[in-house]
């Protein structure tokens, strides 16, 4: 990889406090993320009837989605730190009708409150750069533990790159991380070290900052287990 990724250093308390006072005015300035989170969901392709989870809701604009291409048949699970950025989310569903659909936890990523093998796909938009750096491969590690074998992963996510935007928002970042808690991230190799199978990857672009989109699924077996205690084994 070319360059380190930046470390998150506020705490999720710290977090889950901005999101709190920010759940009210939010899409006022992150509406430039629409454009993205759909095209994600698109090819995420989620159908009728099926069981999925979105985490890091924010203020509901995917859940809508994702409760709508469900169906009635389906059920769509929603979880965020966040009581203010719930709030938002319920109203949203109560006013399109479709709270019937949605299941919305307060919680942790990396520690999710869902049984193995629950989810037929699982949604994340700009969520996964907000997680510190050792938090990350936990979090992939819970989606895994959550989806179904042959399960879709969509992500959304800024995404490490080149450019002048890139250097002055990373130096913003280290300056003032509170403010700016999400960094860029190497999406694609994160996923696939995590033990995903990505299947598609689209880049785009934030106010110059580069984006990207990828699509993975969850192998229907995984590798078989080779450690030393086998070794021995078969060496007697």
């Amino acid at each position: 990889m070319d360059s380190e990724v930046s470390r998150v250093c506020r705490t999720q308390e710290e977090a889950r406090r901005l999101y709190d006072r920010i759940s009210g005015f939010y899409d006022l300035f992150a509406f430039p993320e629409g454009k993205y989170r759909d095209r994600a969901l698109e090819l995420l392709n989620i159908m009728e009837g099926e069981t999925v989870l979105e985490i890091g809701f924010g203020t509901g604009h995917a859940l809508v989605k994702m409760a709508e291409l469900v169906g009635e048949e389906g059920k769509v699970y929603g979880i965020d730190i966040s009581s203010g950025m719930l709030e938002v989310s319920k109203r949203r569903l109560q006013k399109a009708g479709l709270l019937d659909r949605v299941e919305l936890h307060l919680g942790d990523a990396a520690d999710l409150p869902y049984e193995d093998e629950k989810f037929d796909a699982v949604f994340m938009s700009f969520t996964l750069e907000l997680f510190d750096t050792p938090q990350i491969p936990k979090v992939l590690a819970e989606v895994e533990r959550v989806l179904k074998p042959g399960g879709r992963l969509g992500v959304v996510s800024m995404s490490k790159g080149e450019g002048l935007a890139v250097r002055v928002y990373e130096w913003l970042h280290e300056r003032f991380p509170r403010c700016l808690d999400c960094r860029p991230i190497y999406l694609s190799d994160t996923v696939r070290n995590a033990g995903f199978v990505v299947v598609h990857e689209e880049k785009g672009r934030i106010f110059g900052l580069p984006l990207e989109i990828v699509i993975a699924l969850k192998p229907r077996r995984k590798k078989p287990r080779f450690d030393a205690d086998v070794q021995v084994v078969l060496a007697t």
